[in-house]
C-alpha cells in the first residue's frame, strides 16, 4: 500500500504553497483533493485546490457512505463544510498521496486508513508572520473578509493546541521560516 503524507498547520503557515511545490517537485505524489461548500477564492480552480460543491451534493456523498471526515465551520459568511471523500483508490493503491487539512481531519484520515499509511507533516510559523501573510492574501481578494481572517486566526490557537497535537502523536514540526529549507526537510523525511 502507498503512503499518505498529510500537511497541516495554522492558517497562513504556507501549507498551500508547500503543497503545490511538493506536488510539482515530487511527481510520484498524487493529490487528495477535498470537497468544500465554501465559495471559490480568486485564482482557485475546480478540482485543483478543492472540489467546490453545494450542500445537496455533500449530502449525497454522506447518504452513500463515502465521507471519511466532514468539518463544518460557522464563518462570518455562514456555514462552510469541508470533507474528505473515499474515492475507492486513495490509500489503497501503491501510489503515494499528499493531502492538506486540519489536525482533526488528519486524525480521522489516520484512523480510517491506519498509522502505517498516514504520516503527519505539521508546518509552523511565528504568529506575527502568519498574521502578516494572512492580511496580504486577504487584501488580494476582490472582497476582503477581515472578520473571517480574524476568526480563523483565533480558532487556530485552540485547533492546534499543544494538548491536541500530543493527543494525535505529533512531535515533529517543520518550521516555515525559509520555505526552501522547509520543503527540503519534508522531502528528506518522505
Amino acid at each position: 500500500m502507498g503512503r499518505i503524507f498529510y500537511l497541516m498547520g495554522k492558517s497562513a503557515s504556507g501549507k498551500d504553497t508547500i503543497y503545490k511545490r511538493l506536488l510539482k517537485e515530487c511527481p510520484k505524489l498524487h493529490p487528495i483533493v477535498l470537497y468544500t461548500t465554501r465559495p471559490m477564492r480568486d485564482g482557485e480552480r475546480q478540482g485543483t485546490e478543492y472540489y467546490f460543491v453545494n450542500q445537496e451534493q455533500l449530502e449525497d456523498f454522506r447518504i452513500r457512505g463515502k465521507i471519511i471526515e466532514l468539518r463544518v465551520y460557522q464563518t462570518m459568511a455562514g456555514p462552510w463544510s469541508y470533507a474528505t471523500v473515499d474515492d475507492g483508490i486513495t490509500g489503497r493503491s501503491e501510489e503515494d498521496y499528499l493531502a492538506i487539512g486540519t489536525l482533526e481531519s488528519y486524525e480521522k484520515l489516520r484512523d480510517y486508513f491506519g498509522t502505517e499509511i498516514v504520516f503527519p507533516v505539521y508546518i509552523v510559523v511565528e504568529d506575527g508572520l502568519r498574521l502578516e501573510r494572512a492580511l496580504k492574501r486577504e487584501r488580494q481578494q476582490r472582497e476582503p473578509n477581515y472578520a473571517e481572517l480574524c476568526r480563523r486566526f483565533l480558532a487556530d490557537e485552540e485547533d492546534f493546541s499543544e494538548e491536541k497535537l500530543k493527543g494525535c502523536g505529533i512531535t515533529r514540526v517543520y518550521r516555515n521560516d525559509d520555505i526552501d529549507c522547509c520543503i527540503r526537510e519534508i522531502k528528506e523525511e518522505m
